[in-house]
């Protein structure tokens, strides 16, 4: 209690600033122009202890049509007669290289542990190792900097890029992971390419990874078959009443668990005593879509230590408002086993909810790449 008090009078009453007290980072899950060049993110930092920034097709889609930052850009580099993709790389790697410098103090001053930026591969390649591979060492080279990550979807066929990255000394952020299952296997790709890295005679004291647990979209597909359950008035409804709403959350939990076992396994105990790090697991998703619960319901039941959560500007302004940060992750591991054991018994496959979720979040990203270069082509005739 002593300690806790001591914290806050060093720390504040800024939530978000609160929350690295139980050894978990807020990152903002968005990035503009204006964010950056504005002074706005420096203020992020500064004033409520942001460490990181993700972004994504769909953030850069909606960055570039929602404003103007872009326009002269754009319309310059379309007169020297450069296509969409190759003015969206201009633009997507020149956000990503400030934003990265901006955090640069802080990747030292933790010692590599955040202060990263994450840029996305194109999700056309989800389904192709080898392009995969081959587009990630372009954009790492392209980027040069040491705090950046590049995002894989966590597809089987992103496993096998996934170790092969990391044993060249690439950064990943293992993105667009649903299940438990591949979560393992996420954590088993990336422990092979660190001792691939050592086999090989090469340090890995600096290589990072994270692996980007999605959360909310899980209820938004569980929840509406729970409520149809519950409305039957059978022997099931009471079961579906006391897991609707905590799936996703039992999930994360049992996510952790599972981080928890891996990386304070023997295995991978010998690898961390010749430098490597864990692959921290990072909360994504989570901003509330239901809006008949608390906007930050999900950011505050997820609070653990060696974990990150990337909050969307929304959720973020909404913590820093009304946040409550204790360390919630992994204290009812009973309750979180019995919800999901429960499920079958409700007809519900989770493993075939978190495969689809998959499906549709690749189609989805793949979705806004293409209506971004529309955009980008759009505005460049004007």
């Amino acid at each position: 209690m002593i300690a806790d008090k001591r914290a806050r009078m060093i720390i504040g009453n800024n939530s978000l600033k609160r929350v690295k007290m139980f050894g978990q980072s807020v990152w903002l899950d968005y990035i503009r122009r204006d964010l950056i060049a504005g002074g706005e993110l420096q203020c992020l930092i500064e004033e409520d202890g942001v460490q990181g920034i993700t972004s994504n097709p769909s953030i850069f889609e909606k960055a570039i049509m929602e404003s103007h930052d872009y326009d002269e850009v754009i319309r310059n580099m379309t007169g020297e007669g450069k296509n969409a993709r190759a003015i969206y790389e201009a633009i997507s790697l020149r956000d990503v290289k400030d934003a990265a410098d901006m955090f640069r103090p802080l990747y030292d001053g933790s010692e590599g542990l955040d202060g990263y930026v994450s840029l996305e591969v194109d999700p056309h390649l989800a389904h192709d190792a080898k392009a995969t591979i081959e587009e990630c060492r372009r954009i790492w080279a392209a980027l040069n900097r040491p705090n950046v990550f590049i995002k894989v979807p966590a597809t089987i066929e992103g496993l096998r890029a996934i170790r092969q990255l990391i044993s060249e000394g690439i950064n990943v952020n293992v993105t667009l992971l649903f299940g438990l299952h591949r979560y393992r296997s996420v954590a088993e790709a990336y422990i092979t390419g660190i001792d691939e890295r050592l086999t090989s005679g090469e340090s890995v004291s600096r290589i990072a990874s994270v692996a980007s647990f999605f959360v909310s979209r899980i209820d938004a597909v569980v929840d509406p078959l729970l409520e149809k359950i519950s409305a039957q008035g059978n022997k099931e409804a009471e079961m579906a009443r006391s897991a609707l709403g905590y799936v996703a959350i039992a999930s994360a939990n049992m996510a952790y668990q599972i981080h928890k076992e891996i990386f304070g396994g023997d295995r991978f105990k010998k690898t961390a005593t010749q430098g490597a790090r864990i692959q921290r697991l990072l909360w994504a998703s989570t901003g509330t879509k239901n809006p008949a619960h608390s906007d930050v319901k999900y950011v505050e039941a997820l609070i653990g230590p060696d974990t990150i959560d990337t909050l969307p500007r929304e959720t973020l302004d909404a913590y820093r408002d009304h946040g409550d940060p204790r360390a919630r992750l992994g204290q009812d591991i009973a309750q979180a086993t019995g919800i999901l054991g429960q499920l079958p018994a409700l007809g519900i496959d989770i493993d075939s909810i978190t495969q689809r979720l998959e499906d549709e979040g690749v189609q989805k990203f793949i979705e806004s790449f293409v209506r971004l270069m529309s955009a980008i082509t759009e505005k460049g005739r004007t």
